[in-house]
Order: structure tokens, then C-alpha cells, then sequence
């Protein structure tokens, strides 16, 4: 798993990014290839605001959050990313379910 840091308007924080790492690594366990992530922080109109992009198994998915609280931010902005694997790998699999067998 390999995940990039930006900050921008604030300062690097070793505790954010392990915060950060903490939860998008648990995101893994829906994919088979290890997953990249690129993670931006930043402060906009007193809100902290992170963007994340997450790459794995040759799809994307991304999330943006703003909140006055960075955990928070980090919490419901991967609540997203789950969301949209989860519907993702469910439509998939409907797909092959609802498929004619193959002779």
C-alpha cells in the first residue's frame, strides 16, 4: 500500500497521516492488489478540507470532505470511498449472477 501526503495551507502532521493511513488501510481488504492513495489536506475558509484518490485493481475512486475537525474530515471522507466500493463490487457481482451461463 503505498499512500502520498499534500498539504497545503497547513502544516505536516505526523499524527494526521497516521490517522489517515489507519483508515484508508482498511480499505484494502476489498481488493486483491495492494491499493494506492493520494491524500491532499488543506485549509479553505477555516475548514479543513481533504481529497483522496483511491487506485486499485484498475479502477479510481474519490472522495472530497470539508469540516471544522481534520479526524472528522478523514472519517467521513473514507465512509465515501467504502460506500462507493461496496456499491461497485455489488453491481459487479449482480452482473455475473444475472449473466447466461456459458456453454
Amino acid at each position: 500500500m503505498r499512500i502520498d501526503y499534500t498539504f497545503r495551507n497547513l502544516e505536516s502532521s505526523e499524527t494526521i497521516k497516521e490517522h489517515a493511513a489507519e483508515k484508508i488501510g482498511k480499505l484494502q481488504k476489498y481488493f486483491r492488489a495492494p491499493l494506492d492513495a493520494e491524500v491532499t489536506f488543506s485549509l479553505e475558509r477555516r475548514q479543513f478540507a481533504i481529497d483522496v484518490k483511491v487506485t486499485a485493481d484498475g479502477l479510481a475512486y474519490i472522495g472530497r470532505e470539508e469540516s471544522e475537525d481534520l479526524n472528522t474530515s478523514v472519517d467521513k471522507v473514507v465512509n465515501k470511498i467504502r460506500t462507493q466500493v461496496t456499491r461497485n463490487k455489488s453491481a459487479f457481482a449482480q452482473r455475473r449472477r444475472s449473466a447466461p451461463p456459458a456453454e
